[in-house]
């Protein structure tokens, strides 16, 4: 891994999208966006994403992953590495999971890593994999798991975060890679 540039910083307060609509460009091989904090307004909502081709103008770009999970609950009694086939993407132009059903309490925020690869590149697909956490209505920790590739050879430069129903709030980071 290379040194970390950061290039910029989203707060969202209540806000039903979080679009990172620049900087996304041939500057970097490598994107890396920090997830913290992130607080569902409606309990059982996942944390997305979804990429845009043409600045953010419309985000609905063919994606093709897997997902799962690995859970722990707090008293021990119950623990699990689920395949999550409901949570993949088969051509789907869908936004992708980063995690399962999210609570509204405040021990059930999310936080995690995307990695988005060579964005920019005209000749090859767009790869990613995240690594996600987030407390399950304040007893279980649920560790998400994708990885998968956007399916077009057209540079990708924006990306947008949301939950897949209602607003949210956290910190979204944007690194480039060197």
């Amino acid at each position: 891994m290379g040194i970390p540039t950061l290039i910029s910083t989203a707060t969202a307060s209540g806000a039903s999208s979080v679009d990172i609509e620049s900087g996304i460009d041939g500057t970097y091989d490598e994107y890396m966006f920090v997830m913290t904090d992130i607080h569902a307004e409606s309990s059982g909502e996942r944390l997305q994403f979804q990429v845009s081709i043409n600045g953010g103008t419309d985000y609905g770009v063919a994606i093709t992953s897997t997902y799962f999970d690995a859970s722990h609950k707090e008293d021990d009694s119950a623990a699990a590495l689920t395949y999550q086939g409901n949570q993949d993407l088969a051509q789907s132009t869908s936004k992708q999971d980063l995690n399962r059903g999210m609570g509204v309490n405040n021990d059930d925020s999310h936080a995690g890593i995307l990695r988005l690869f060579n964005p920019s590149n005209t000749t090859y697909v767009k790869h990613f994999y995240g690594t996600c956490n987030h407390a399950e209505h304040g007893v279980t920790s649920m560790n998400g798991y994708v990885a998968g590739y956007v399916n077009s050879t057209s540079a990708v430069n924006a990306i947008q975060f949301s939950m897949s129903s209602g607003n949210f709030s956290g910190v979204i980071q944007m690194y480039g890679i060197a």
